[in-house]
Order: C-alpha cells, then structure tokens, then sequence
C-alpha cells in the first residue's frame, strides 16, 4: 500500500484535495450534472502519483514526448563488455564514446525484448491516462526495464576520458569524451538491448542503441522458493521459473525425486478497463515464461535436506539445503512476519518502482536465517510491488532467493498485487496496474482452496495461523467470511494453543493516510476475532510498526505488564482481546507518524474525511490513544518465538539489527 497523501507536503496534499472533490462528485452524480470523469481517470493521479519516486521521473519516462534528437554526430557509438551471451547474473559495463558535448542528462536504459519498440506511440494516448500523469501522452512505446544517468560515471561530465577522432597536420582537430555504466543483469530469458538517450527523463530523445545481448541458457531453471504445502512438515512445495514449458524435477533427500506441473499466464489474462487499459496489458508487460511447481514429499518435520531441481535438457540448479518446518501441534516455532517489502536494484540504477528499505531487511534476515532463527517466514502482502510491470516479479525473485529457497516463504495478498476497477476487489484502485492477483498466485501458490481465493490457514509448531485476503469480499455471508469464522472456531488450542490473525489491510493505525484502515472492516472482522479468542493479529499496509494494547472496539480491554526484563507481557490465560500489530516496515518508504500541522492539510483531512463519510467508512486518521503502545519509524522486520506457554515477539531494526520493540503472550496450559 501507498499512502495517497504525504502530510509533510502540502501542495501535495492540495492536490489530493482537488482530487478527493473530483472523486465525490463523480460518486454522487446528482449533485454536478455539468462535470463528469471516468473513476480510473480521476482517481489515477491520486494513487499514482506518489509512488516510491527515487527514480527521479523514471517511473513515466514512457509517458513524456518522445523528442527527435538532432544528431550530427558520426562519432557516437555504445558498446557493451560482453562479447558473448550473458550468464545467469552478472555486471555489465555499457560503454559510450563519441561524445561531443557530456550532458547531465544523458542516460542509458535497458530494453527487453530487445527489439521493442522506443519510439513514439502516438496512437495510444489514451493507454496511458491511468497513470496519473496527463500532460504530455504518450512517451515511448515500450518500458525501459531500468537506467542510469551517464554522470553516474565521476569522470563523464568533466571528460577525464577522452581520444581524438580527427586529425589535421598531425593535430588532434575534434576531440570527444567517453562515460561508463555497470548495469546488474539477471537471466529474464528474452535479449536485452541498452540504448543511449540524452535529454533526461523528462524530455528524452534517442541517440544510439547496442546490438542486442542474448542470456546463454534462456531455458534454465531459476528463482526456485518453498512454501508450506500441510501442516504436517512432512512436504514442501517448490515452485520455479523456466524458459521451457516441458515438464522438469526435483530431486531431493536420497534419490527421490518428484516431476513439475507447468504453467504461465499471458497478456489476455491481465486485467484493464474497457477505456483504458492497464500497464499489465500493454507497455509494462514482460513474458513470464514458464513457472514449474512440484511438492516433495515424505520429509521429516524440522529436519534438513538437499534438492535440486530443473532437467538434463535445460540445465539443474545447484544443489541447496533447507528446513522443513515444525509439525502443526508440536512444542516450538519461529518465524519471520513483515509487509510491504518489494525490491531494489543492486546497481543504483533507476527502475519502475523501487522499496529502499527492502535491501537491508533482507540482508538482516538472512542473517537470522544463518543463526538458526527460522522455521518458516510470512510476508503479509504487497510483494515485488511490480503493479503490473511483470519484470520486477523475477527482480523480486532473485532478491529473497537466499531465503525463500531455505525455508518455507508463506504469503498473503495485497492491495498491490490484487487491486483493479472492476475485478472484483473490496478497493477498487488500480494498484495492481491490471495484475489483478494472477502474477501473484502462480509465483505463490499457497495452500487455498481454488483459484483466485487466496484465503487459507496452516499448522506450525505451536501456532494455527488463519491467512485471510482483506482485497476480496470479507462482508457478512461472504464465502471467505464463513470460511474464516469455520476455521477459527475448529482450532484446537490443546494442540496449537497460539492463534494469530494476519492479512494485509490493519483494522487499527494511529498513522495520517487515506485507506489506512477501515471501519467496515473492523466492524464485521473484530467480533468474530474476539469470539474466537485470537492472541495476536498482523497486518501490513501501513509503512511503519505499531503495537496496541489488548485491543477490542478502539478501547483497551486489557494492558500488558512488565516482567523482571521490563518487556510487556500480556496475559492471555486470561483473555480479554486480541494484541494487534503493524508490521508493514519491510521496505517501502516509510509512513511518519507527524500530526497534521499546516492549514493546508488540516483542509486535506477534512475534505478527505467528508467524502469518506459518505462513501465507505473509511478512517484516514485516529489519534494515537491509550490503545497505541509502541509506535516505530524504522525498516525492519519481526521475529517471534512461540512455545506452548509463550509467544515473543521483537521488532528488529535492519539496519542496526538491535530491538527496538519487544512484547510476550503468554498462556498456562493445563
């Protein structure tokens, strides 16, 4: 999720007001007969122009005219340091030379296919409205999958490198400059291409382009990364990507082996409106390839074994170690929790959509996962944040791969991989950019009942965790409400004494933001939360962690105390309510926690709040209360530790790796 306004930015935040009064009238027709906006136009500028940015434009360089570059120069060229095919990852070096005038914004994009098409796209202005940005339409005709400024290279601007191109009586009579990029390249199966630009992001024209590089083994199997198939840790499903839709395998423990189901997704299967179609569907798209599954079977619960997967044909991974985790009812668990961790690039380079924090996490659990602190890891919604450029799905991939291929990767949906007008979504915002949860759920197939119902719960050790889906119909007499209110009610808390809760949309933030919570949701989920005696309840969404108190209807039920350590202890032997928690600081620029100050965003709130009222209940802003315990402003991720007496939970700061939060459950067994 993205927080549509930014409190600290009041022309933003005018412009979200301006939006919000559009948004009403197109809601209530009858009170403007004289102005009318399809809703994804209206509401296109308010969720998308905010997005993670620190691209500096990149993210609608193909919505900006695409101008013709006037260029005399013959001496221009750009090469790449591969001479052969490329490898699986790796860095390469683009090369430009010939240059008369170095500017600042000149830039080097990657293209894949290679032969897309950068030129203008004319014909498709109206392709592009959704985005938010209408001033200049459309740009390029394809996506670059990401770039760099050549000044990135210390020595371009000042032309440190140089050569003669012309001599006259032994005189060097034209002299031009030389600039270097490195680019991470990891094996996306379709030929690259890099081409030269020079007027910025804003106003680019395209000056040379590189002979296309192709990847050695465009077929080979990649990106492999577990889940939890049953409570029982006896199997664990494995699930890869490949250039070849023939059936391939995994081999594990000794001499098993079990053989892939295929399967892949297509153009036609992204969503998009009618008027306007969505990036999924047209110049955010990237061929998927063929995504292989197989479940390996006959483990031993909280034991290690080796596999490797993939064909005689096509190649075979290397050969990896993982856990299985702990049998549902057995005595011990730990666990990762975070949200809204996505990706970045591992060259600075600018990409589409780009989480800052998400690196560090990262680098933090793997830590964890080298001490021995994992069992098994949920990531509670909002994934790769592709919204609909598909590439950045295997970016993501290739980023959590030294985890995911480890242990068990558990996911839930979320507003960014689900979310599109007109699907079906409770939100219908265009977050998904057309994905509508079809990238989402063949990356992640997760122990469901079917297609496109992305609810389900697993048994771990000590804990039954319920997954739900907050992006489809959770309202009373909902299929996934009955199916909730079943699997809750038939937990056996002799066996898995620990019930936690966790979905992506939180029912409770004390944080400024439009859709950070929602009454509705509150009002239907919270008493059936309390009926079933739920102990701890995770959300994302909101960028930041917050930790209430034993929390039911917005007040206090319960309050923790502090143990000899002086960490808080709830006592849930005597149940009062459940804890509920943020976790959703993995990665995405974080939402602050500062009150509204200025007049122009005291207008924002209110304006906001005012249409709210009228539409869907949705609360933009509750202030913190006696129900807010700990409230932090930091990337980092959640460990916890569950025993059959005990449930403790620590936020841990990833870049310093110290606890910044901490907090037990516990509960006498009989």
């Amino acid at each position: 999720m993205h927080s549509f306004i930014s409190m600290e930015k009041p022309f933003s935040c005018l412009l979200i007001s301006i939006n919000v009064l559009l948004l009403f009238f197109f809601t209530f027709p009858s009170l403007s007969s004289s102005f009318r906006l399809h809703p994804s136009v209206a509401t296109s500028t308010l969720v998308h122009r905010n997005y993670t940015a620190i691209s500096d434009h990149f993210r609608v360089v193909n919505r900006r005219a695409l101008f013709q570059c006037l260029d005399p120069n013959p001496f221009l060229q750009i090469n790449v340091s591969k001479n052969s095919n490329l490898s699986n990852e790796e860095f390469v070096t683009v090369t430009v030379t010939g240059v008369l005038l170095p500017s600042k914004r000149d830039w080097i994009a990657m293209i894949s296919p290679s032969y897309s098409n950068v030129g203008s796209c004319l014909q498709s202005k109206a392709f592009y409205v959704q985005t938010g940005d209408i001033s200049k339409l459309p740009l390029l005709c394809h996506y670059p999958v990401k770039a760099k400024y050549l000044s990135s290279d210390p020595t371009y601007l000042s032309c440190k490198k140089k050569e003669c191109k012309k001599y006259s009586n032994g005189k060097c009579e034209v002299t031009t400059c030389i600039g270097s990029v490195t680019f991470h390249v990891i094996n996306i199966r379709s030929d690259i291409e890099f081409v030269f630009f020079t007027g910025g992001f804003l106003k680019p024209c395209l000056l040379r382009r590189s002979n296309p590089l192709k990847f050695s083994t465009p077929n080979a199997p990649l990106y492999g990364h577990l889940s939890s198939r049953d409570s029982t840790g006896t199997s664990m499903r494995l699930t890869w990507i490949s250039g070849d839709e023939k059936p391939q395998q995994v081999k594990y423990g000794n001499g098993k082996s079990q053989t892939s189901e295929v399967t892949t997704f297509s153009q036609d299967d992204m969503c998009s409106s009618i008027l306007i179609p969505s990036p999924a569907k047209d110049f955010g798209w990237h061929d998927p390839g063929y995504i292989h599954t197989a479940v390996m079977t006959g483990l031993q619960p909280s034991s290690t074994f080796y596999y490797k997967y993939g064909s005689d044909a096509v190649g075979w991974s290397d050969q990896m170690d993982f856990r299985a985790p702990p049998a549902g009812g057995s005595d011990e668990l730990k666990f990762l929790v975070f949200g809204d961790m996505g990706k970045a690039p591992l060259d600075a380079s600018a990409e589409h959509y780009i989480q800052p924090g998400s690196l560090s996490v990262l680098k933090g659990m793997v830590e964890e996962l080298k001490n021995g602190n994992i069992d098994s890891i949920f990531h509670i919604g909002d994934i790769s944040y592709a919204t609909g450029f598909l590439v950045e799905w295997e970016f993501f991939l290739h980023l959590i791969n030294p985890l995911a291929s480890k242990v068990s990767y558990m996911t839930a949906i979320g507003n960014h991989e689900r979310d599109y007008e007109g699907s079906g979504s409770c939100y219908p915002s265009p977050d998904s950019g057309g994905e509508c949860g079809v990238p989402y759920e063949t990356y992640f197939p997760m122990p469901t009942s079917a297609k496109d119902k992305p609810w389900y719960s697993i048994e771990l050790g000590s804990v039954h965790f319920t997954v739900i889906s907050t992006e489809h119909d959770w309202t009373e007499n909902s299929e996934q409400y009955k199916w909730m209110k079943k699997d809750m009610a038939s937990v056996d808390r002799s066996k898995t004494p620990w019930l936690i809760f966790t979905g992506h949309r939180p029912m409770y933030s004390s944080c400024p933001g439009l859709g950070n919570t929602d009454i509705n949701f509150r009002n239907v989920i919270e008493p059936v939360l309390l009926d079933n005696k739920v102990d701890l309840v995770l959300f994302g969404h909101v960028h930041n962690y917050e930790r209430t108190c034993s929390i039911y209807n917005s007040q206090c039920l319960a309050m923790p105390t502090k143990d000899e350590n002086g960490i808080d202890t709830y006592d849930n032997g005597n149940f009062k309510a459940p804890v509920q928690a943020i976790v959703g600081m993995a990665g995405f620029s974080l939402d602050k926690f500062s009150p509204l100050v200025s007049l122009v965003d005291m207008l924002c709130q209110k304006l906001i709040e005012f249409y709210s009222q009228f539409v869907n209940g949705v609360i933009i802003h509750e202030q913190a209360a006696s129900w807010s315990l700990s409230r932090i402003c930091e990337f980092g991720y959640v460990r916890a530790h569950a025993t059959k007496d005990e449930l403790m939970v620590e936020f841990v700061n990833s870049k310093t790796r110290t606890v910044m939060d901490s907090f037990r459950i516990t509960k006498k067994q009989n």
